[in-house]
C-alpha cells in the first residue's frame, strides 16, 4: 500500500487506466461531478501508466486487469518495485482468487468488481484516498476458500490484548502511525506488535491478517 494519506484540501488526482474508452470516459463523467477528485490522466495500458506515472503527480490509478501491453497486476507490480508513491485500486471483471491475493501481495489498496453501483465507487475511492483497503464483499467467499487460515481460536488465543486491538485496526485501514496515535504509543511500538501478530498468527503480510480479521474477527 502507498504511504500517502490524503488530506481534502485540494481534488485528489487520479490516473484512469483501462483499454475501453467507453469505460473510461464513463468513469471520468462520474468523477467530474465531485469536487475532492479530478481525473488527470486517462491512458489505455499499463506501459502507458507508468510512463505517466514517472511525469506527473498522483494520487490514485485506478487500473483494470485484463489489459493488452502490461495487466493491471504487472502494472501494480511495477509501481511498487519502481517505489512510485501512489495508491492503486484494481477495477476489474476479475474475481479469480489467485489475482485478488496476488493483488493483495503487492499491496493492492483495493480491488472492486466493475458490477458494482456508480454511486458506490464513489464512495470505495474515498475510503481508498483516507487509506482504507476497500475489497468488493462479493470476493469475501473466494478469499475464504484460497487462503490459507489459521482458526479463529488460533488467532484470538495466540494474541495479546494490544495486539488484537492493532489487528482490528490494520482491518480498518490505518496505517501504522494512525494506530500509534490512536493508541499514543510510538511507531515503532506498533511495528513490533505486528510483527508478532504475524509471528504468532502464520499470516504472511498486513493485508492478510487485515482481510483474515474482516472475514471472522469483526463479525
Amino acid at each position: 500500500m502507498s504511504n500517502t494519506v490524503y488530506t481534502p484540501t485540494s481534488p485528489a488526482k487520479l490516473l484512469l487506466v483501462d483499454d475501453h474508452p467507453m469505460l473510461r470516459r464513463g468513469i471520468a463523467e462520474l468523477l467530474s461531478l465531485e469536487d475532492d477528485v479530478t481525473v488527470v490522466g486517462e491512458v489505455s495500458n499499463g506501459q502507458e501508466a507508468l510512463d505517466f506515472l514517472e511525469s506527473n503527480e498522483v494520487d490514485l490509478v485506478i487500473l483494470d486487469h485484463k489489459m493488452p501491453v502490461l495487466t493491471g497486476i504487472e502494472t501494480l507490480r511495477a509501481i511498487r518495485e519502481r517505489n512510485i508513491d501512489v495508491k492503486a485500486l484494481l477495477f476489474t471483471v476479475s474475481d479469480s482468487g489467485e489475482d485478488v491475493q496476488e493483488a493483495l501481495k503487492l499491496g493492492v489498496d483495493g480491488y472492486l468488481l466493475k458490477d458494482m453501483e456508480p454511486e458506490l465507487i464513489i464512495v470505495d475511492i474515498r475510503k481508498v484516498l483516507r487509506g482504507e483497503l476497500v475489497i468488493s464483499p462479493n470476493l469475501a467467499s473466494i478469499l475464504a476458500q484460497t487462503m490459507r487460515k489459521p482458526s479463529i481460536d488460533d488467532i484470538a488465543g495466540n494474541l495479546t490484548a494490544r495486539e488484537l486491538q492493532v489487528i482490528q485496526m490494520i482491518a480498518e485501514g490505518l496505517s501504522n502511525k494512525m494506530i500509534a496515535n490512536k493508541l499514543d504509543i510510538a511507531e515503532s511500538t506498533v511495528k513490533v506488535h505486528v510483527k508478532h501478530i504475524l509471528n504468532k498468527t502464520g499470516l504472511r503480510t498486513r493485508v492478510e491478517a487485515a482481510v483474515w480479521t474482516v472475514n471472522h474477527l469483526s463479525k
